[in-house]
């Protein structure tokens, strides 16, 4: 399965996180030997972890390779974004004025080439939002308005771009119907006004072209691997209070069942970019290395299994039975990999931890993690052998029951028995501790205690390493902070927000549990 999963963070850290030898890697990867045989073999993720390292701005010779396949599998990546982790991400037609001045550099002609090969309605999406059109004979003319193609474009803000006008006329010159079904969806959009009946709940027309585009890119990533946020969220929520079968372990979810069914297998494996002519295969080879040195791509999701997990005796268990079967059953362990994967697709796209998104490594170390810890909480004695016919996914809806019940919501309750009988002399501070006190116990009621994060704040001014340590146990995703583990008298007094790791054992609830014992202690000093 290819690397189908990505750190969803906003651009800005994208952005802010750019490696300084960047513009030194983009050069290696322009003279590499047959570049141009080699991009179009490359999977758009691999050259969307391009364009984030290095910023799009500088990327304009490599997307210049790119066919129109890849680059619309980019967009489909790019033109949308989030403000949190693990909430539905809308389109960004800003971000495609960068791309359409990006693909411009290379000629006008060029850059309505690349557009006239994707999807329509992503550009009709994208120009809406910063022009209208009319027909050229509609109305009165103002000086800033432009004619192209016997159509009136009228900005919506601001001036129109030249950049787009000259493609609009390429387009009008070059690719006359692709040209006049983008005008018409704009004119359709621009001429939108509901009918003042008061008795119908239909999308305006600019709201339901969106609605229509996500939907459509949703169907495209489901075939590819990726998890909606809503199906993410939908699948931890179960997974927080899963039904039990006759075993006495979860039931078949609906969720990850229908995520295997919307694999597309006629996808280009990974395998595949080692064949055909020499050249281009070592072509590809070296810039997959050069973007591997450089720590643009993360480690192939194999490594979990094999390397990463038998190197980590905290998962003795999930490293036991994976072992089996990747020994006696090469099938049941490849389908271990692909339940993996969607496990951790499932946390980038529905979870976030310390208020950002997960990385790659982060969301397959999570999900071993609780894998393990379902492993060591199976209702029913665990064969070495139990992965040969079970699946990962039942498994990890065990250690996410857990995780929830006996560390978030154990935690929460706890907090608030201890404020309860918390008192102090600043009278602020008093009120900000009730005023956490009910918003915990309104959001344990709804399971959900972590939406009371903000209230937490209170916490680090009576001990900041406390505070630390109950962010992250009170969480959608509970870790836990180093902290946890030096409590006592060695309890340090300062804290790293990254000095955390994923509960994998119940041996560190029961260390947790202690910490959770000292908070009396520790918030009256």
């Amino acid at each position: 399965m290819p690397d189908s999963i990505r750190p969803r963070r906003g651009r800005a850290n994208a952005l802010s996180s750019r490696a300084p030898d960047s513009p030194n890697l983009l050069a290696r990867i322009l003279d590499t030997p047959h570049l141009a045989q080699a991009v179009p073999r490359l999977h758009a993720e691999v050259l969307h972890r391009v364009i984030q390292h290095v910023g799009l701005e500088a990327c304009s010779d490599l997307i210049a390779l790119a066919t129109p396949a890849q680059l619309s599998a980019i967009f489909d990546l790019d033109l949308w974004s989030s403000r949190q982790p693990g909430q539905e991400e809308q389109f960004d037609a800003d971000r495609f004025g960068v791309w359409l001045e990006v693909l411009a550099e290379s000629g006008a002609d060029f850059a309505a080439g690349k557009l006239a090969a994707i999807d329509a309605a992503v550009v009709i999406a994208a120009l809406a939002k910063d022009m209208r059109v009319f027909d050229g004979a509609a109305g009165v003319v103002d000086a800033s308005d432009r004619d192209v193609g016997g159509y009136r474009l009228v900005a919506r803000r601001g001036e129109l771009s030249e950049t787009m006008v000259a493609v609009l006329s390429a387009l009008e010159a070059d690719h006359p119907k692709y040209f006049h079904q983008v005008m018409r969806g704009c004119r359709k959009l621009s001429n939108s006004v509901p009918e003042p009946d008061g008795f119908h709940d239909l999308l305006e027309a600019p709201e339901q072209a969106l609605f229509d585009l996500a939907f459509d890119r949703e169907l495209r990533r489901e075939k590819q691997g990726f998890v909606t946020p809503a199906d993410a969220r939908a699948f931890l929520q179960v997974s927080r209070g899963p039904q039990p079968d006759r075993d006495g372990a979860p039931s078949r979810n609906p969720i990850a069942a229908a995520y295997f069914r919307s694999i597309d297998s006629d996808g280009v494996p990974e395998s595949s970019i080692g064949e055909g002519a020499g050249s281009e295969a070592a072509a590809v080879l070296n810039v997959l290395n050069l973007l591997g040195e450089a720590g643009v791509l993360p480690q192939r999701t194999s490594g979990l299994l094999t390397g990463a997990v038998e190197a980590s005796p905290r998962l003795a268990r999930m490293r036991t039975c994976l072992d089996w079967a990747r020994d006696h059953d090469h099938a049941a362990y490849l389908q271990r990999s692909q339940e993996l994967a969607f496990l951790a697709n499932v946390i980038v796209a529905g979870s976030s931890i310390q208020g950002r998104a997960f990385t790659i490594q982060e969301a397959f170390d999570g999900a071993a993690a609780v894998c393990n810890l379902g492993l060591e909480n199976w209702p029913t004695a665990v064969p070495d052998d139990l992965l040969i016919d079970r699946d990962l996914v039942p498994v990890f809806q065990v250690g996410w029951k857990v995780l929830h019940a006996d560390v978030c919501m154990f935690a929460a309750e706890r907090l608030i028995a201890v404020l309860h009988g918390l008192q102090c002399v600043d009278p602020d501070t008093q009120a900000d501790l009730d005023d956490l006190r009910l918003r915990l116990t309104r959001h344990c009621e709804l399971r959900e205690p972590w939406r009371s994060g903000d209230a937490l704040e209170v916490i680090a001014i009576l001990d900041t390493p406390s505070w630390a340590a109950l962010l992250g146990l009170i969480a959608d995703f509970p870790v836990m902070h180093a902290v946890i583990r030096r409590s006592g008298s060695s309890r340090p007094h300062s804290v790293s927000a990254s000095a955390f790791e994923f509960i994998s054992e119940n041996s560190e609830i029961a260390t947790i549990r202690e910490f959770l014992a000292s908070l009396p202690d520790a918030l009256s000093r």
